[in-house]
């Protein structure tokens, strides 16, 4: 027997699943008014940036997701990435981030392989995604990623993702690994 399993019965101390779900769930109790996210000229704090994936993560529900579907995501390094990180798998689903350098047809092979259920889409990316649907089998839900900082374009997809944020209640409970 190894010394490090004297006297550590499993218990909630030392015996649970780690996940970054917590640490997000600590730091916006613990660090509520310390900014979380810096993009453009916006700050979200962690507290904000929490109840935003709730919401995110119970408006997916609510759409129809259920454990283990997946979420496709193609979006830059900006707060949805972060927001889609912990919304998601607080919604039970699996989260696909797309490399953002890939075609359109491998685009189409990975939402069809990991049967993706939604498809979140940076304004950037939309002739990519746009072309993917074309060609993929999949026919997820599509939801288009507005950046404030870049030029507006033309909106595409099922709903926008401020407009599925607010779909969702930020106080529901959310799915533990």
């Amino acid at each position: 027997m190894s010394k490090y399993d004297v006297d550590m019965g499993r218990r909630s101390a030392n015996h649970v699943p780690l996940s970054p779900l917590s640490f997000l769930q600590r730091t916006a109790s613990v660090y509520p008014e310390r900014c979380a996210i810096r993009y453009g000229k916006k700050e979200w704090t962690w507290a904000e940036t929490h109840v935003r994936c709730r919401a995110l993560a119970d408006a997916l529900r609510r759409r129809g997701v259920e454990k283990n579907d997946t979420v496709a995501v193609l979006c830059h390094n900006t707060p949805p990435a972060v927001e889609v990180s912990f919304g998601v798998p607080m919604a039970g689903a699996v989260l696909n981030m797309i490399n953002t350098r890939l075609d359109a047809e491998i685009v189409a092979f990975i939402l069809d392989h990991g049967e993706a259920r939604f498809f979140l889409v940076d304004q950037s990316f939309a002739e990519v995604a746009t072309t993917a649907l074309e060609i993929a089998e999949a026919s997820p839900t599509v939801v288009f990623i507005e950046d404030d900082v870049l030029e507006p374009i033309e909106s595409f997809g099922e709903i926008t993702y401020e407009e599925l944020i607010a779909e969702g209640d930020s106080s529901a409970e959310w799915t533990r690994p």
